[in-house]
């Protein structure tokens, strides 16, 4: 008998990852060297070979993911959304010194429609990828405006910066919605199933445990102010805030309880970051309806921080020995110049001693953390995920056609795109 006899088949339904670390290591520091070597034109052909290993690596109920994208698209995507972007930051350098009386506003209506930019190429790359996802010969769709999304995404995520995050569960649920509706399966039509409220009571904890500590120190420093002396320093005509603070606070007490407070706020996003993303992903997850078919997630916290903590293990002695590698780098610059003082050939080769090794250095904790974090999420969330009404799947019908690759060129330029 083969071993193919031997193992059981997948039950129907089932996901699995098949795709070991040890590949993907070999493809990452591989698609790194190449775009050293090509300046930066690899990565379209990097982005695609990563995707490809990714899809083709995860299976359901016996069948693989496909991805069908082409690294010609994305380049032409990216050169497209550069013929875009630059006669827009012309526009705006243009208006900034024409109006000179007008910074502010122009900054502020630079900053809106970057975002706006920003939400429309995540909305139309989501599209790029899911129709370049194939499944049992029938490729994934996405409809819907970009444009509407972007809008509604932008109104979401300023209810969140004002409501200091207590906004964000029913701005991620909303917003899952939005996509879910508008994704379809060949003719099986997307929906989320994921509550804000269900996000909230999960999250509630950690919004505290971050924002607390600043909300607490915020109301204390408050209650501190002696009111009546800086209303008499402002009517004696003081206007410099240090001398007003100084004046109405113990500005050494203030600034301790601030800098706690900021401390305490910073580790407690630090520890419980892991947390958040298995909340996260595991509601995400078990979110995810296609007609009758639905998904559910056993993700266990544990298995999150064990991946947090393995990456730990490997940024630092990688970070420790990148910053001896950039003391001797730094050493044989200043000695090189020093040796040659009037040549501009020393200094430009210190000066390019010094690139490759910040190349270096981002290199490499990018391919450390996109190897022990992302791969790992990844296989987390495939090998946790249990299909239920996985029948549904046997009577779809194609439909949908293959979208353009502007979305993702415009994520690429913009630098807010992913995998």
């Amino acid at each position: 008998m083969t071993a193919d006899a031997l193992s059981p088949a997948p039950a129907e339904g089932a996901v699995r990852f098949l795709g070991t670390e040890a590949a993907y290591w070999r493809l990452r520091i591989k698609g790194s060297a190449l775009i050293v070597l090509t300046l930066g034109l690899y990565r379209f052909w990097f982005a695609t070979d990563v995707r490809r290993f990714l899809w083709s690596s995860t299976e359901i109920g016996g069948e693989s993911l496909e991805y069908s994208g082409l690294a010609t698209e994305l380049l032409g995507g990216f050169l497209l959304a550069i013929a875009i972007l630059m006669p827009l930051y012309t526009g705006i350098a243009g208006a900034a010194l024409a109006l000179d009386d007008a910074e502010v506003e122009i900054v502020a209506i630079s900053f809106v429609l970057l975002v706006l930019l920003g939400q429309f190429a995540l909305y139309r790359a989501r599209r790029y990828r899911l129709t370049r996802t194939v499944f049992r010969g029938l490729r994934f769709d996405q409809h819907g405006p970009a444009w509407r999304y972007a809008l509604f995404a932008f109104v979401w995520w300023t209810a969140v910066v004002l409501t200091l995050g207590l906004a964000y569960p029913w701005a991620q649920a909303s917003l899952q919605r939005f996509k879910m509706r508008h994704t379809s399966y060949g003719d099986l039509v997307g929906s989320f199933a994921g509550t804000g409220w269900s996000l909230f009571l999960r999250g509630w904890p950690i919004w505290l445990l971050v924002v607390g500590p600043v909300l607490l120190a915020f109301f204390v420093l408050g209650a501190m102010v002696d009111w009546d002396t800086l209303d008499g320093l402002i009517d004696g005509g003081a206007d410099d805030p240090l001398v007003l603070l100084a004046g109405s606070v113990d500005f050494r007490l203030a600034f301790f309880i601030a800098v706690a407070a900021l401390g305490a706020s910073v580790i407690a996003a630090v520890l419980l970051y892991p947390l958040f993303q298995a909340l996260m992903l595991r509601w995400w997850i078990s979110g995810l309806r296609f007609g009758t078919l639905s998904v559910s997630s056993r993700l266990r916290v544990s298995q999150v921080y064990r991946v947090y903590l393995r990456f730990i293990l490997y940024i630092v002695p990688f970070v420790i020995a990148m910053l001896a590698l950039g003391g001797a780098c730094a050493a044989a610059g200043a000695a090189l110049v020093a040796s040659y003082r009037d040549s501009i050939l020393a200094e430009l080769f210190a000066s390019i001693l010094m690139l490759g090794f910040y190349v270096l250095f981002a290199l490499g904790a990018s391919t450390i953390y996109q190897v022990v974090i992302s791969f790992a999420m990844w296989r987390l969330g495939a090998q946790s995920a249990e299909i239920a009404g996985a029948d549904a799947l046997d009577s779809v019908r194609a439909t949908g056609v293959p979208s353009s690759a502007l979305g993702e060129g415009l994520v690429d330029a913009l630098g807010v795109g992913g995998i």
